[in-house]
């Protein structure tokens, strides 16, 4: 049977899309969220979250005053419709971070930003927006710790989430034998320095990447 790892536990509806596959499923969360204290002004005018962990961060039940946010400018469908929940006004979406930037610049220039980041964020989006000289003060409101391990065995796909998520599975195991099944090209580059092999997902979505996760394995099998 063809075996799909996935480097974070899913919901029981995508687990159940493997178990119908006829896939066999190794899940665990290949990092953790730890939120940090932060303080920012009551308002913000207009507010960058480039994942739902900032959104998290911001909203959570622990942070008692969050700050009253007129515009929010996000990447992920996912990530837009969290704020959305959280009663937000989500004006412009990004497929990742440079889109994001480049949206911003394009029509937005003459606005400033804080931008709520991990401590280990990625330079895109700040160097996009300081070469355009928009304002854009940086908020660290989490941080992403690794939870490497490693597997005894290897796998046909090993679907990937985040960068991050990579770093920690490659920190014990390879990819030489798997196909690395991506929710973005982010995740993609960084996927591409342990192996060649990488598909990415239709959208930038856990359900897409299962989605193209589970193809992968299904095409292969009709082909043997």
């Amino acid at each position: 049977m063809k075996t799909l790892l996935s480097t974070k536990k899913l919901p029981l509806a995508q687990k159940e899309l493997c178990l119908n596959a006829g896939i066999s499923l190794v899940e665990y969360d290949a990092i953790s969220i730890e939120f940090l204290p932060f303080s920012t002004p009551k308002s913000i005018e207009n507010a960058i979250f480039t994942s739902k962990n900032g959104v998290l961060s911001v909203f959570s039940a622990k942070n008692i005053n969050p700050p009253n946010i007129k515009n929010c400018y996000c990447v992920g469908q996912q990530t837009a419709e969290l704020l959305e929940k959280k009663g937000q006004k989500v004006l412009e979406i990004g497929g990742n971070a440079s889109d994001l930037g480049q949206i911003l610049i394009k029509k937005h220039q003459n606005r400033s930003f804080h931008y709520f980041c991990s401590e280990q964020r990625r330079e895109e989006l700040p160097s996009l927006l300081k070469s355009a000289q928009i304002s854009c003060q940086e908020i660290v409101s989490y941080r992403t710790v690794l939870k490497p391990r490693k597997f005894e065995r290897q796998f046909d796909v090993v679907a990937f989430f985040s960068p991050t998520g990579v770093r920690s599975f490659t920190t014990y195991n390879t990819l030489v034998d798997a196909t690395a099944c991506c929710i973005g090209p982010t995740t993609a580059s960084e996927a591409q320095k342990h192996t060649d092999t990488i598909v990415i997902a239709n959208t930038p979505s856990i359900a897409s990447t299962l989605t193209q996760a589970i193809k992968l394995i299904t095409h292969d099998r009709t082909n043997q």
